[in-house]
């Protein structure tokens, strides 16, 4: 089991640590980083140990840092930069927008390659594009054979003013085969490392668009895409406005139905267990808190046939709690869970969401949750 817990925040990188103390299991903060700037995500790579914190220091830009010791000291990384954009070329602008812009706006998703590729890094982006380095993060390419597609134009803003990439799924089984999560812009894989892409959304349906077109792959926006370790080709996906689940490498998706809710932004799904998934939902779009003030968990173990409500040790009054796409994890046992709140509460279950122990209450707004 992992027993360290890497919490990204509002303002600072926390690293937890499990101990037990007079024979209680706890968790405590054990490393902060970054204290008081805005840490958006943070990845901790198995292959080396090394960990990558993604900062947004708004008026001064975005920056990428990278640790070789656990996060004891911090190395500057290079971060995406896009190229010039051709003063002839037209794109239509987002809404509010005069232009599409052609500059880094966020580090929204980051990835490891495959174990063939110890070096070999993915970043996701707002404005919607995607990046690889292949030095560990010293220098990074934009990947142009999918932002040259002409299907690009169509992606647009969810919550946020621009596309962006925020989910990346490698294969375990074949690090050229890579899934895509964009907001707004569907599911798309590529099965040659990024040479040529497909979008993959079909099954899918959004409830924001005209009837004639809530069905295209091209403008779906699922929140977070996630894939099962051991069984790749079953994928899950919190959408805008549901849950889908894919069994044949997302050339397919079907609907799942959840409980108190099929609203939310994060899904988890067991490392072993293609069938267990889940979910931290909240009432809808408009209403982005708890159902009826209550956090809970929603879990399935039959693929989406039915679902458990998991709420013991979990606020069930007056509670407002909304945990964004990245913030909820699972360790590589399938046992160990932890997810954050935007009000600044650390959860963590020790036997798959059957109860929950707050282990914090007063963080900054967490963005980010990952075991190492």
């Amino acid at each position: 089991m992992s027993n360290r817990l890497l919490v990204a925040t509002r303002k600072g990188l926390f690293a937890f640590e499990r101990s037990n103390r007079k024979g209680k299991p706890s968790w405590v903060i054990q490393q902060t980083s970054f204290l008081a700037d805005n840490v958006t995500l943070v990845l901790p790579d198995a292959r080396d140990g090394s960990v990558y914190a993604a900062l947004d220091h708004g008026h001064f830009g975005v920056k990428l840092h990278r640790s070789a010791d656990g996060g004891v000291h911090w190395q500057e990384c290079a971060v995406p930069v896009y190229p010039p954009k051709p003063e002839d070329l037209e794109e239509p602008a987002p809404e509010g927008a005069t232009s599409y812009p052609w500059s880094l706006k966020l580090v929204w998703a980051l990835e490891a390659g495959g174990l063939d590729q110890p070096d070999a890094l993915w970043c996701g982006t707002l404005p919607g594009g995607l990046f690889r380095s292949n030095d560990r993060g010293e220098s990074w390419t934009l990947v142009r054979s999918l932002w040259d597609r002409p299907e690009r134009m169509e992606w647009f803003g969810g919550g946020e003013d621009y596309p962006g990439i925020h989910s990346i799924c490698v294969d375990p089984r074949d690090s050229q085969r890579v899934t895509l999560g964009v907001s707004c812009g569907g599911v798309w894989v590529t099965q040659d490392g990024g040479k040529t892409w497909a979008c993959r959304a079909s099954g899918m349906w959004a409830a924001y668009m005209p009837p004639e077109r809530k069905d295209d792959p091209n403008i779906q926006d699922p929140h977070c895409v996630v894939q099962c370790a051991a069984n790749p080709d079953v994928l899950w996906a919190q959408h805008h406005n549901g849950i889908f689940r894919s069994t044949d490498g997302a050339a397919s998706w079907q609907e799942v139905k959840s409980t108190p809710s099929s609203f939310g932004f994060a899904v988890a799904v067991h490392p072993a267990d293609p069938d267990t998934a889940w979910f931290v939902p909240g009432i809808s779009d408009e209403k982005r808190i708890p159902v009826d003030g209550k956090v809970v968990v929603s879990r399935t173990r039959d693929g989406g046939n039915t679902f458990e409500v998991l709420r013991k040790g979990l606020p069930q009054e007056h509670a407002y709690d909304l945990t964004f796409r990245h913030a909820l994890d699972v360790d590589e046992t399938g046992d160990r869970l932890a997810f954050g709140s935007t009000t600044g509460s650390l959860w963590i279950s020790e036997d798959q969401g059957d109860t929950w122990q707050q282990i914090m209450s007063h963080l900054p707004p967490v963005y980010c949750v990952r075991f190492r």
